[in-house]
């Protein structure tokens, strides 16, 4: 019987009626059990989508970066408890008084697969590369967009300059996207990298092999011993090799799991959760930090121009609701723009509680009266405006539909418009849109800038000068957190307190594990860090 008749087969046994339960985080227990970690074996890990691209400094999506992020080495790494950024690939670093200049000195003996060493010109080469890609890179081209030039200053020293204060790429410096490739990669195409062709990096594993909607296996990097300081262990990887087997249908994926098929899958469905909670498998849980899945609103169009709706639509977003109806404990009511797993979150909770009295009382002052089958109208208006999203996360319909109940109980009509994603980005691009509906995940507050900026994304329409674009320049012209705090606490409030977007619930990564399978873990990003991993 083939993996995927097998899988349904024992998906329809698993969809039989269970008993709810909460949902707790990475199955330490069985890791216990299992005894101290062992070399050796191949893990079969089922992935919703298919990577469109392999290429670190290529990619996008969360498939793409979960097989990417265990290629290359990245200057630094981020603690993901603390925020803090922590030696990886550089040993040291100076940045200067405007953060436009940040000098970083390498561990010596990091090679990469071809046998060249990770040196000054190397790093030049790679970042001279991503920039040189434009909008190709997809998130490096963001952190580099005020790259002016690398220099080598001696082997083991680089010193990269922005034209403008750049704060942010400290914590760039350590996400994959800003991963360093060997010199020999940039002789490929980037269409040829995205398909592994020339995909050399320094990383603990090894391009190996790619069949288009089936799967991708990366191999042991054989004497890897340059490993993050964050990692658990050092010298190489325990896996031999990683299996990524492309599983879109979240039936199949479960039912792969639980018949023993797979030894762990990505992007556990709400629906799902409860199967994974004893019986030999565990979970491990961590929100995304970013921005959380929020209606973005258009400040120029139609009835979102008015600030006191924007306001009433706030407080008439039930998050509790949406967390405990569509998705299940693992996730969080959002209290703030930002996820709180995200450094220098601040907590709005108070401001995002659900009140409708206070939503109804802020439209009656401002004009809006009862109208036909109960949307509020003014001046011959409806209250009413449309919201843009893809399904990019399966709930995404659920969630939208929940809130527009809630949000008809306060007379606002809410209309759900689906895309793919590639319409909804060119609609986000064109500005044809009154609500967004999306997430970001960045483990740096500066992730606001680039969707609220007059400079970058400004996809409030705002207009420039603003008190939210001064705001957003100060959080992003120093590194030092105790400096940097007021100003990401300003961000934050501003666009709460305008209603500038509706912050909804926090992007949780839902990750299930067979008895076999220990230590499948997160990186600060809630991207797969699979170093660590083993199998018993």
């Amino acid at each position: 019987m083939s993996l995927l008749s097998f899988a349904r087969n024992a998906a329809a046994l698993l969809a039989l009626p269970v008993l709810l339960t909460a949902c707790s985080a990475a199955g330490t227990e069985s890791a216990a059990d299992a005894g101290p970690p062992k070399a050796g074996g191949t893990l079969r890990l089922g992935i919703s989508s298919a990577p469109d691209c392999v290429d670190p400094q290529q990619v996008a999506t969360n498939a793409s970066i979960n097989v990417a992020r265990q290629l290359v080495d990245s200057l630094t790494d981020q603690d993901k408890k603390t925020g803090e950024i922590t030696p990886w690939l550089a040993q040291k670093w100076e940045i200067n008084a405007d953060s436009t200049v940040f000098t970083f000195h390498l561990r010596p003996g990091a090679t990469f697969s071809d046998g060249s060493p990770v040196d000054a010109a190397a790093v030049k080469t790679s970042f001279d590369g991503i920039k040189a890609l434009g909008t190709k890179a997809q998130l490096g081209y963001g952190y580099l967009a005020a790259y002016k030039a690398s220099t080598v200053v001696d082997p083991q020293t680089v010193r990269i300059e922005f034209s403008a204060p750049s704060a942010q790429f400290l914590q760039a410096s350590s996400t994959m996207s800003l991963g360093v490739l060997a010199p020999a990669a940039f002789t490929k195409t980037p269409e040829q990298r995205c398909q592994g062709n020339g995909l050399i990096g320094s990383g603990p594993f090894v391009f190996e092999s790619l069949k288009q909607n089936q799967e991708i296996v990366l191999a042991k990097r054989k004497g890897y011993a340059w490993g993050s300081s964050l990692f658990k262990h050092q010298g190489e990887a325990y896996l031999d090799k990683i299996d990524y087997k492309i599983v879109p249908e979240p039936g199949v994926r479960t039912g792969s799991l639980a018949s023993g098929q797979l030894d762990a899958i990505t992007d556990v469905q709400p629906v799902d959760e409860p199967q994974f909670t004893g019986n030999g498998f565990s979970e491990n849980i961590r929100p995304n930090p970013g921005v959380v899945f929020n209606l973005h609103a258009n400040t120029t169009r139609g009835v979102l121009t008015d600030e006191k709706v924007r306001q009433a639509v706030l407080k008439g977003v039930d998050r509790a609701e949406v967390v405990t109806t569509v998705l299940t404990p693992s996730y969080k009511a959002a209290t703030s723009i930002l996820g709180s797993a995200t450094p220098l979150h601040s907590d709005l909770s108070q401001q995002l509680a659900y009140d409708q009295k206070g939503a109804a009382a802020l439209l009656d002052a401002d004009g809006w009266v009862p109208g036909p089958e109960g949307i509020r109208v003014k001046n011959g208006r409806q209250l009413s405006a449309s919201v843009v999203f893809s399904p990019v996360f399966n709930q995404n319909r659920s969630v939208l539909e929940l809130i527009q109940q809630q949000l008809r109980k306060i007379g606002f009509d809410l209309r759900i418009e689906q895309h793919t994603t590639a319409e909804t980005t060119q609609i986000q691009l064109s500005g044809n849109y009154d609500f967004l509906w999306y997430n970001v995940t960045r483990a740096d507050p500066d992730i606001l800038r680039g969707q609220f900026s007059t400079k970058a994304g400004n996809r409030s329409k705002l207009t420039p000068g603003n008190p939210l674009d001064v705001a957003l320049d100060a959080q992003s012209s120093t590194v030092d957190t105790d400096k940097r705090k007021p100003s990401a606490d300003e961000v934050q409030k501003l666009i709460v307190d305008h209603a500038y977007a509706v912050p909804v619930f926090e992007l949780t990564q839902v990750v299930a594990l067979s008895s076999k399978a220990h230590a499948v873990d997160f990186e600060a990003s809630s991207r797969l860090q699979l170093f660590d991993a083993w199998l018993s």
